[in-house]
């Protein structure tokens, strides 16, 4: 049950969003486990960000959250992944980009919880 929060200072078109969901989609079998089936995704394009004094370079904020752990190896891999994607489909650097790992142990689901 991964869900990956995405906040941009740019603006995300319907089809470079559709390229990313994809993309994360591949990306998040990265932990074992996972996959495209179990993702929910957020876009958040045009927030107000700055990073190192800046508003005026394109920036992200990842933040991606599972129950359960991963190790740091595995989390490694995704910052890789994540950094090369968004710099191949939104021209990002990957210095200014932000990704963050969040781990749950209660997630709730279908009206219960796991």
């Amino acid at each position: 049950m991964p869900f990956i929060d995405t906040k941009l200072n740019i603006k995300l078109t319907e089809d470079k969003e559709a390229i990313l969901k994809a993309r994360l989609g591949e990306a998040i079998a990265t932990f074992p486990g996972k996959s495209e089936y179990w993702l929910m995704l957020n876009f958040s394009d045009e927030s107000r960000m700055w990073f190192r004094g800046y508003n005026s370079i394109p920036m992200a904020m990842v933040t991606v959250q599972l129950f359960g752990s991963a190790s740091e190896e595995t989390c490694a891999q995704m910052t890789k992944t994540v950094t090369k994607i968004f710099k191949e489909e939104l021209g990002i650097s990957p210095e200014h980009i932000y990704v963050k790992y969040e781990f749950v142990d209660t997630w709730g689901w279908n009206g219960e919880n796991l």
